[in-house]
């Protein structure tokens, strides 16, 4: 009792000091492994080192800092839960003891057992956001944390930046409106808002997935998930462009087909719409097979 008694007060105290506590091998093995226990202790094994180049595991950091003061700071605050980091520069001992060769990871130690396959945090198919976090930690400790995330007034600067814009526009336009009636302006903008939607932005705004992944076995950096429940934030820029090529080449088809001009311009813009098409929709096809495995083609 009197080990227990002084590891949570160990622990409170670090984490009077800073939210999320930073643990070397000793400390993983002495508070995180060794019993006895009666709290449970989230860690993030990562690499925020420059030198490992690891973009996501940086943005990972933030969302996870962001948890960890939410918890820190909220009323129901107690000794139940902890939250740690392991960088692999600082506990590289800790990565081969748990045979783990990739970060971010985030893991769940009970107070009692071993952790289980849900105590890993499935990065890959949900992401990484505060709130996706919170939500397995409820489901894994039975403690619920509400995300406070700080002001973040960019956007409406951004908002009231567009919206002066616009109105200096129409303000130095006032006496000539007749571009609000153009349809070709109004069908490019449409065009814009239905290429971000199918391509899976929302997905990704809700979500937070890293931008690809970089294997570290190898050093292979993947811009397409394996997975039909995921994606990479590249991977919908993939889409968004092949779905704008795709929509390029059906507007030369129809150009072709309805104008009055030369008979051979538009055999020859007939050809590259039809290019258009067949390659890059063969191409979203290859994508879809890859990510929808035993699909019936």
């Amino acid at each position: 009792q009197n080990l227990l008694a002084e590891k949570v007060e160990q622990l409170m105290e670090w984490s009077s000091r800073r939210s999320v506590i930073r643990m070397n091998g000793d400390k993983f093995r002495r508070f995180v492994k060794a019993p006895p226990r009666n709290y449970s202790v989230i860690v993030m094994f990562t690499a925020l080192q420059p030198q490992r180049q690891c973009s996501v595991c940086r943005q990972a950091n933030e969302e996870y800092q962001v948890l960890a003061n939410s918890w820190r700071y909220s009323s129901t605050f107690s000794n139940k839960l902890f939250f740690t980091i392991v960088d692999y520069d600082e506990g590289a001992d800790v990565f081969q003891q748990l045979n783990m060769n990739s970060a971010p990871t985030f893991m769940h130690f009970p107070p009692k057992g071993k952790p289980k396959r849900a105590d890993t945090f499935d990065l890959q198919r949900i992401g990484f956001a505060a709130e996706q976090l919170a939500k397995w930690i409820a489901d894994r400790t039975d403690v619920h944390i509400r995300v406070f995330r700080p002001p973040n007034y960019s956007g409406t600067i951004a908002l009231a930046l567009l919206v002066s814009l616009v109105g200096g526009l129409l303000y130095l336009r006032r006496n000539n409106l007749e571009f609000i009636y153009n349809k070709t302006g109004w069908a490019m903008a449409a065009l814009c808002v239905v290429f971000a939607m199918t391509s899976g932005q929302m997905w990704n705004h809700i979500r937070g997935p890293p931008y690809a992944h970089k294997n570290p076995q190898n050093g292979q950096v993947s811009y397409i998930h394996g997975s039909s429940q995921a994606q990479f934030v590249a991977e919908s820029h993939i889409i968004l462009l092949l779905n704008a090529a795709i929509t390029m080449g059906m507007v030369l088809l129809n150009e072709a087909a309805t104008s009055k001009g030369d008979v051979g311009k538009r055999r020859i813009i007939c050809l590259v719409g039809l290019g258009l098409v067949v390659f890059f929709f063969s191409f979203l096809l290859s994508i879809f097979r890859s990510k929808y495995h035993g699909y019936p083609y």
